[in-house]
């Protein structure tokens, strides 16, 4: 019997129809060899106002488990992954749970690090005083 394979990160289509990427290893000391799945991922590509971003989630969402066996029989086809990109945003989502769409060309969201946060109103009243807005009279 043969041990198990080296790791290597992979796209798998499942006869599900599922895509999945993982880190992987193929084990051959069962009688029917099995593909082991470690932190097994759904990454979905989605266009929003021009935008290319990705979406990641856990396979299997209410789960504890990471790892993950599943027969030769039940995948369609499975390649080797070398983007580094996409291994970062995989890894990255594995190191941080909050993190579940990675945005390219550099675009960050907006945080309280980066000045100063207000309510509409608050900062509604500020612009006026700033700018010495005078409202209309009513008629």
């Amino acid at each position: 019997m043969a041990d198990m394979g080296e790791e290597f990160y992979s796209i798998i289509k499942l006869i599900s129809g599922e895509e999945i990427f993982a880190l992987i290893s193929i084990d051959e000391n069962y009688e029917d060899s099995v593909i082991i799945l470690q932190n097994p991922v759904v990454i979905k590509m989605i266009n929003h106002n021009g935008n290319h971003l990705i979406k990641i989630k856990p396979w299997i969402d209410l789960s504890s488990e990471d790892v993950f066996m599943i027969k030769h029989d039940r995948v369609i086809t499975m390649t080797e992954s070398t983007d580094e990109k996409l291994i970062e945003i995989y890894n990255n989502f594995l190191t941080n749970d909050q993190i579940d769409t990675y945005k390219p060309f550099g675009q960050v969201g907006v945080s309280s690090e980066m000045g100063y946060v207000s309510s509409v109103d608050n900062a509604r009243k500020k612009l006026e005083e700033l700018f010495k807005i005078i409202k209309p009279k009513e008629s």
